[in-house]
């Protein structure tokens, strides 16, 4: 996953989104919500849409946003709380698109499981919005902290990093997450 990101990250400069977006880099946060658990329940998601909306009062989120969690966000009622905060809904991203968007970002928000390790690889911080994780090195050793769905927990947390009070700047990347795991295995099968 690393080597195929890394190899990635050049076709991803020739991406016009953050143009398209007029975003500059390091000013603008990227948000990623699509699981059951998180936007199927009304009440966990208004709680992660307060956080969400604090948030983005000190920094733009770019929120791509899943065909399913926008019809959760209308039939919750949440567009207007949505419309009236600084959060971008935009379309789903193809893959270089949406490397290029969240490379830039200041802070990435996300209930995904790659972008953990995609953020630590770029030494992002990164918010998890979930209870678990099964990339506890992303936390252990990485940018990424798992918040939860508390949503003072989320804010704090959100601000802390905004404000340099996080940890997440002096985090390490993963040994061998360098993008030559694939050179390292033809390396022990060639003679």
């Amino acid at each position: 996953m690393i080597d195929s990101l890394f190899y990635s990250l050049k076709s991803a400069e020739s991406s016009n989104v953050c143009e398209d977006l007029n975003l500059t880099a390091k000013e603008y946060a990227v948000l990623t919500l699509h699981r059951p658990s998180n936007v199927d329940e009304e009440e966990i998601f208004s709680g992660l849409l307060a956080a969400l909306c604090s948030i983005s009062q000190k920094l733009p989120i770019i929120f791509p946003a899943y065909p399913r969690t926008l019809a959760r966000i209308d039939e919750f009622g949440f567009a207007d709380r949505v419309r009236n905060s600084n959060i971008k809904l935009i379309e789903p991203l193809g893959y270089l698109d949406f490397l290029r968007l969240y490379s830039g970002a200041k802070i990435v928000l996300t209930d995904s499981g790659g972008l953990q390790e995609e953020t630590t690889a770029l030494s992002i911080p990164c918010l998890t919005l979930r209870e678990n994780t099964e990339r506890p090195i992303t936390i252990e050793m990485g940018t990424n902290v798992l918040v939860g769905t508390n949503p003072q927990k989320i804010t704090k947390t959100a601000f802390d990093i905004l404000e340099q009070k996080n940890q997440t700047n002096t985090a390490k990347i993963p040994p061998l997450w360098d993008g030559q795991t694939a050179k390292r295995i033809c390396d022990i099968f060639s003679p």
